[in-house]
């Protein structure tokens, strides 16, 4: 791409193998472990949550041990509350669970529970979880919001006018709000807030929580998450200051394509929601609200648009206006708006957070503006720092993910979003601005109006655990992993987007659905779409037919294939890796309105009627998959899904009668669509792959297939042409079929299209699409043309699963019975991957050295594995030296069954 070609891996560190690591998504060694040990204790998939809302709360522990053969007996929990009161004794449980849901008193409502996990002939470890508001009734607040009627007109300074465009001059500024309590004395000080909009909490002069773009973004027509926070710290012992500053967000601001703020998807102005809670020495509780007796004015803060940027004029500071003795005379009351408190639900996410710092790799300047290269496409903000600039002075920064052949900041794709933020300053010695209720998706930063700047990139993004990483001998693979890594932190902000940067940011179903089984490896992303998956199932239409964007919102597009069948791949594939029964519990009914509204509108079971926008394989290069084709192997995936879920949850006639049901639309497909010498109809790589990944070829034609497949890849010179539901197929289908020459053979290919492509241009995250820059043509169709979107990134789940061999059996949950089958070959001399499964740390390594192959693995407590070893020689195999017995020789490998524990293989290669 233009200025952007062959830059040094920015932020480099050094991997223990010695090469450069461009992220900080390290992984953390699990703890040393003589005998049985629980560590990572969690409740409801998070660490130490706020909040709790769920009457019986999941508990779950990862296991470490570093003896061989070692698998948890039983486990005891206990749980004790305020007071030190025991609530729960579990008493010992016999088996091999991992997870327990909470059995004891009934939890009281913002209280803190410390509990303990006792393993069998092991150790122990201890957490904590808070409780939100359990009961409904408990609720003592009410909405509030600025009274346009009580403020006057806002009049800037007359010596330099607020600057606006056409698209930010109705922008509003967003609110100050205020409130001193006198709540002494306290020994606890809890609180519970939301926002229909954004808010920042701040306490006593300190802001409270480290979370950005809170609440974060939900249907708020069904839900609205409210967060809690522990104050106590921060209380003091004098009286307590409450403030919040509050923004348009996702609420009232600009949203989507619509670039205006008038469109107003949910509401006019944002409110604010507030609940203290204060727990006394004598066991009495005092709980206050948000009412007409909080105040509320404007301040520096002009505007915050999440497309449009920010603008702070920092000569307009209420210095102290969070603390106690602020004079808020001339503030006015706050307006009642709303006492329906129906759609608060408690947070079951983790917060957007600011995770990791980045320094400028280059700077230029010209013409009065200095150009910023952070080396990295991000998801954020910057944090400017100026030295010596009067009163007055504006600032202006522009972000954008590229520059032009001349060297100036590229902003076509991002349509209407103005992603610019102003600064006025307040004539400090040295001053420091950093928006907050913004974010954009860049790698450059144009500065204008003041010379004297320091810029450091912020990187934001919903801060899923780190659960897994890739590494190998090869740079433009290491780099293809980073660029899938940083696409999947900078798109997973609040929901899983399709771009960062330009006025979309929408919840794409499909982009989600196939992006998912990468994101689990990457990240623990269980938390995360549980939230995702209650929006959806709300946006359900009565008739079954799912959105194409969670949170619904744009356009009433819906029920498209590959898109609504999020509805049931996202659940299944979550319960696949975690574990937890509760998401297809929840998700069982959603998932049969899903099959069911197409198996209605299409009896004859190809899915023809009722498709939607049916984009097909979105984005596929210089060819048309037959739609009919990828609709139909969709509806039977779907069917399946749903038979399997019925049957986990002991829903015997909902199995048969969906698992009739895909055997009949197998049926229909093989005689509609696989011709008598396997070609399938529209003769396109994604075609075939969807058929056989889905066990949709009659299994007499399925070689024919597969020779299709490969003559049509070989036929292109080895070039894929998938699009987004293609492209995460390709390495799996083909390994699987004997051809894992040609899945390396793309993964290494730096032609257009191909992912080394983009790399060799200087692409630090996932392009949307294959030609989002050629030599050719330039920078691609500014109508739809992101630098950083995850979804033709899919094909991280194989380097994890296939290259470095870390799947599970296809029948296994929760990775209790590990498949370790890598794929030795390509140009990697070596390859390995590590990622914490429920039961504990799962990993592996290979490396080809002359003749012999080396791999090592280590299996978590509680598994039982499938160890391929790739070998020439079934006999050359070895482990810590000694010959293997009792294993099986497939042709290609020996295949072991070990339990818990290290192991060290060899043999011949």
């Amino acid at each position: 791409m233009v200025n952007m070609a062959e830059p040094p891996m920015p932020q480099d560190v050094v991997s223990p193998d010695g090469l450069p690591m461009p992220d900080d998504w390290s992984l953390p060694e699990p703890p040393a472990a003589p005998e049985l040990r629980p560590y990572d204790l969690r409740c409801e998939h998070r660490d130490t949550p706020l909040g709790v809302g769920t009457a019986a709360p999941r508990l779950s522990w990862r296991l470490a041990s570093d003896r061989r053969g070692d698998a948890p007996a039983g486990h005891r929990i206990t749980v004790r509350g305020p007071g030190d009161v025991l609530a729960w004794d579990s008493g010992w449980i016999d088996g091999p669970d991992v997870s327990a849901g909470y059995g004891g008193a009934p939890l009281a409502s913002f209280a803190r529970y410390t509990w303990q996990v006792e393993v069998r002939d092991g150790g122990s470890a201890r957490s904590w979880f808070d409780t939100g508001v359990l009961h409904a009734d408990e609720w003592r607040t009410a909405w509030i919001e600025h009274d346009p009627e009580t403020e006057p007109p806002f009049e800037p300074p007359t010596d330099d006018r607020e600057p606006r465009t056409v698209r930010t001059s109705h922008l509003p500024a967003p609110r100050y709000f205020r409130r001193v309590l006198d709540l002494r004395p306290a020994s606890a000080v809890r609180i519970a807030v939301t926002a229909r909009g954004l808010y920042e909490l701040r306490v006593n002069g300190r802001r409270v929580g480290d979370g950005e773009l809170t609440p974060g973004w939900t249907d708020y027509r069904q839900r609205i998450p409210y967060q809690v926070y522990d104050v106590t710290d921060l209380a003091g012992d004098g009286p307590l200051c409450v403030g919040a500053v509050l923004a348009d967000g996702w609420w009232s601001g600009s949203l989507g394509w619509d670039g205006r703020r008038q469109a107003q998807h949910y509401g006019r102005r944002p409110q604010l929601l507030v609940q203290l809670v204060a727990e006394h020495p004598d066991g009495t509780r005092t709980v206050i609200g948000s009412d007409g007796r909080w105040k509320e004015t404007t301040g520096p803060l002009r505007y915050a648009d999440l497309l449009m940027g920010e603008s702070y004029d920092a000569r307009l500071e209420h210095d102290g206006w969070d603390l106690p003795g602020f004079d808020d005379s001339a503030w006015a009351p706050a307006r009642v708006a709303d006492t329906d408190l129906t759609v608060l639900v408690p947070s079951v996410t983790e917060p957007v957070r600011v995770t990791q710092d980045l320094t400028p790799v280059e700077r230029t300047t010209r013409d009065g503006r200095t150009i910023v290269d952070l080396g990295q496409n991000i998801a954020g903000r910057v944090r400017l720092t100026l030295r010596g600039a009067p009163a007055g002075t504006r600032v202006t920064l522009r972000h954008g993910e590229a520059l032009t052949s001349d060297g100036d900041l590229y902003t076509a794709n991002l349509r209407s979003a103005e992603a610019t933020d102003h600064y006025v300053a307040a004539g400090r010695a040295e001053e420091t601005f950093e928006p907050r209720f913004t974010v954009h998706g860049f790698r450059y930063v144009e500065v204008a109006g003041h010379a004297d700047v320091e810029v450091v990139g912020r990187a934001m993004h919903s801060d899923t655990p780190v659960a897994g990483e890739f590494s190998c001998s090869d740079a433009t693979v290491r780099r293809l992993v980073s660029n899938i890594r940083w696409s999947q932190r900078d798109n997973f902000v609040s929901v899983p987007t399709d771009c960062p940067q330009r006025d979309e940011r929408l919840g794409w179903t499909a982009d989600a659905q196939v992006f998912l089984p990468t994101a689990c490896y990457n990240a623990d992303v269980a938390a995360f779409f549980t939230g995702w998956l209650a929006d959806l199932r709300s946006a359900q239409t009565p008739d079954g037919a799912v959105p194409d964007v969670v949170p619904h919102v744009m356009t009433e597009r819906n029920g498209t294939p590959a898109w609504g069948d999020a509805a049931t791949i996202v659940p299944w594939h979550l319960y696949q890796v975690y574990g937890d029964e509760r998401v297809l519990r929840d998700s069982l009914p959603s998932m049969r309105r899903w099959v069911d509204h197409i198996e209605r509108h299409n009896p004859g079971l190809v899915w023809r009627e009722r498709v939607g926008s049916h984009y097909g394989d979105w984005l596929q290069a210089g060819v048309r998959t037959d739609r009919d084709v990828l609709a139909t192997a969709y509806f039977a995936l779907s069917a399946d899904l749903t038979a399997r879920a019925a049957a986990v949850l002991g829903e015997h006639e909902t199995h048969a009668r969906y698992a009739d049901l895909r055997a009949r639309i197998g049926e229909v497909f093989a005689r509609e669509f696989v011709a008598p010498d396997g070609r399938i109809t529209g003769d396109t790589q994604t075609g075939y792959l969807l058929a056989l990944a889905h066990s949709l070829v009659p299994a007499d034609l399925v070689p024919a297939a597969v020779a299709h497949l490969v003559a049509d890849l070989e036929r292109r010179g080895r070039r894929l042409t998938t699009g987004f539901a293609g492209v995460g197929l390709l390495g799996p289908v083909l390994s699987e079929h004997g051809h894992a020459d040609l899945a390396y053979a793309l993964l290494h290919d730096d032609r257009y299209p191909s992912w080394g492509y983009s790399i060799k241009r200087g692409a630090t995250t996932i392009w949307e699409r294959w030609d989002g820059w050629t030599e050719e043509a330039g920078f691609g169709p500014v109508a739809m043309n992101s630098f950083n979107h995850y979804a033709l990134g899919s094909v991280g789940a194989w380097l994890y699963a296939g290259v470095a061999g870390l799947g599970q059996e296809e029948d296994s949950v929760g990775f209790r019975r590990p498949r370790i089958r890598p794929l030795v070959g390509g140009s990697l001399r070596w390859a390995s991957a590590a990622y914490d499964t429920p039961l504990g740390r799962l990993d592996s390594r290979w490396e080809v050295d002359g003749g012999t192959l080396r791999l090592s693995v280590r299996i978590p407590p509680g598994a039982v594995a499938t160890v391929h070893v790739p070998t020439t020689d079934p006999a050359s195999v070895r482990e810590s030296g000694e010959p293997v017995t009792g294993a099986e020789w497939t042709g290609s490998a020996v295949v072991c069954r070990v339990k818990s524990g290290r192991y060290s293989f060899t043999s011949a290669w």
